[in-house]
């Protein structure tokens, strides 16, 4: 078996890899500078509101359209047909101050059903309409 013993008299072959570990280090160092000198951006765009005039009082008045699971419409608890609910609400649409309307479908209420009032509402001009007990279907998902 024969050994090869390097002499310091023979050349040695150069080393072809670079060191990236400095390089890495610097660039990271340099990237945690910058994020720190950023300023936070803040996303705030002031709007002045129009403030109320005094001495006018406006009234809110506050409505409920309820469904219930036969599909039959309630308006403030009264039970209404479907020609006399797009009459009330396109009353509702035309007074000077819109009333809140609270839409309160019941559970088990058709989704058709559900759809047909809301359409009602829409062509009716309502702007004002929110959906009251949410909560109720959270065990449904």
């Amino acid at each position: 078996m024969s050994q090869t013993i390097l002499r310091r008299s023979e050349p040695c072959e150069p080393i072809l890899v670079v060191n990236t570990t400095p390089l890495i280090d610097v660039m990271l160092v340099l990237l945690i500078m910058f994020i720190i000198t950023i300023p936070a951006q803040t996303h705030i765009v002031a709007i002045d509101l129009p403030r109320p005039a005094p001495g006018i009082a406006v009234e809110e008045t506050l409505d409920t359209l309820a469904i219930d699971a036969a599909g039959a419409a309630r308006w403030n608890g009264i039970l209404v047909g479907d020609a006399a609910l797009a009459a009330t609400l396109a009353d509702a649409a035309g007074r000077a101050v819109q009333p809140e309307i609270h839409f309160v479908p019941a559970t088990d209420a058709r989704f058709e059903r559900v759809d047909a009032v809301l359409a009602m509402a829409k062509r009716a001009g309502i702007t004002r309409l929110g959906f009251v007990g949410n909560e109720r279907y959270a065990a449904s998902f």
